[in-house]
């Protein structure tokens, strides 16, 4: 096989996607039929037990992705404003990517074909947007009437040995309150089908221009009060805690963060839960390494959501290994100040607060601010024009160690 060729088939089966590939390539003797320069050509293969195929694709799926049917009226990608790269209008609801990259989907536009198929290759474990449990309050919320039953689904993704991890977006005055309630109490009685049930609240951007309204502190408080007991009483029936709110919940509320058990192995971490625990234990370990002083100053960047945890962290690193670290809280001034995570800070708005300013040697900023290359912000701006913009190194930091191995790396190259 050569670059830019196309797969075809394998052993008869034509290929839709990345999945089908892994699965039909497993066998020992293999029939490739492949489309190259116009010509199709059909190639014998032998492969051994654990034998690398050696094939890369330049897309996870060959059919093209599936869209989004409904019509959330808190959906994100629906907040977006115009101009930023046409990938992040995508909204895709497409059970292989939350098979192969943990990204939630509504169970909304499934075939029977889809079904058979989930079943036949055990496309466990699948991240699935819920909401409510109420069915016609479901149909309502997500602006679409042909909404099939989602406990139904769920038990019959359940009966075929299908782990589901479940997403709950609180809207305040539609699905918190006894909707909540009974959302979370019919979700864990699917228990092991359900492997967790994630509750967010709703994010609004500055564009969105609907009736739907962020949680009140009071609200906050209330959606805690209801699934803090809720969990417990699992982990005391359960073996684990099963429902998990959101870092943002326990910020806002200023509840204390549950330790790294409490969160069961970090099923949604990718979820904006858990994120905080593991920046306060990779602090704890880091604290314990003996990891030697090093000197200089610098400018650490973060949402305005964990500046005042992050200040307190950063405080501490500077007293304990001598470096110089301020702590810029940015304010999302694209995607409007309630936007408050870090992650979604853009590139522009990190130039506008910290130019002209005295920044030290340099910038830490955020890597969940970039793109999984790591090129470029949401709003396409890279490091490199940071860099000229603000005259200093900006450096795309995951964690404290990283910060403190910048200024190590200095001082051996006399830097």
């Amino acid at each position: 096989m050569q670059p830019e060729d196309q797969l075809i088939s394998i052993n008869g089966h034509v290929l839709r996607d990345i999945i089908d590939y892994h699965f039909y390539a497993a066998d020992e003797r293999l029939e490739i039929e492949i489309e190259r320069a116009g010509k199709r050509l059909v190639l014998a293969a032998d492969r051994g037990y654990g034998e690398e195929f050696g094939v890369e694709f330049s897309e996870d799926v060959f059919d093209g992705i599936r869209r989004c049917g409904n019509r959330c009226e808190f959906c994100f990608v629906d907040q977006m404003p115009r101009g930023l790269r046409s990938s992040l209008y995508v909204k895709d609801d497409d059970y292989r990517y939350s098979f192969l990259h943990g990204n939630f989907i509504t169970l909304s536009n499934w075939s029977e074909e889809d079904w058979e198929r989930v079943a036949e290759q055990h496309l466990s474990p699948l991240y699935v947007s819920v909401h409510v449990t109420d069915h016609e309050l479901r149909q309502r919320l997500m602006c679409n009437p042909r909404l099939p039953n989602i406990l139904e689904q769920l038990r019959r993704l359940a009966d075929m040995g299908v782990e589901v991890h479940t997403q709950i977006v609180v809207v305040p005055g539609v699905n918190d309150g006894e909707h909540l309630d009974c959302a979370v109490a019919d979700l864990t009685a699917l228990f092991p089908g359900v492997r967790s049930i994630g509750v967010v609240p709703v994010g609004l951007t500055r564009y969105h221009g609907g009736d739907v309204r962020l949680l009140t502190d009071e609200e906050v408080h209330d959606v805690l009060d209801e699934l803090v007991p809720r969990q417990q009483e699992n982990r005391r029936r359960l073996g684990m805690g099963l429902v998990y709110p959101s870092d943002e919940l326990y910020l806002r509320a200023g509840y204390p963060i549950p330790t790294a058990d409490e969160y069961d192995g970090f099923p949604q971490l990718e979820n904006g839960i858990g994120l905080v625990r593991e920046l306060l234990d990779d602090w704890e370990d880091l604290k314990c390494k003996g990891v030697r002083p090093a000197k200089g100053r610098g400018t650490v960047v973060c949402g305005t959501l964990i500046a005042p945890l992050m200040g307190q962290i950063v405080a501490d690193l500077s007293e304990r290994f001598g470096v110089g670290l301020t702590v810029r809280p940015v304010e999302n001034r694209f995607f409007g100040a309630s936007v408050t995570v870090s992650g979604l800070l853009i590139g522009r708005d990190v130039v506008d607060a910290l130019e002209g300013q005295d920044l030290g040697q340099a910038v830490f900023v955020p890597r969940a601010m970039f793109d999984a290359a790591g090129r470029a912000t949401l709003d396409d701006v890279t490091a490199a024009e940071m860099e000229a913009s603000l005259g200093v190194p900006i450096i795309r930091a995951s964690s404290m160690e990283g910060i403190l191995d910048y200024f190590s790396t200095q001082e051996e190259g006399g830097g």
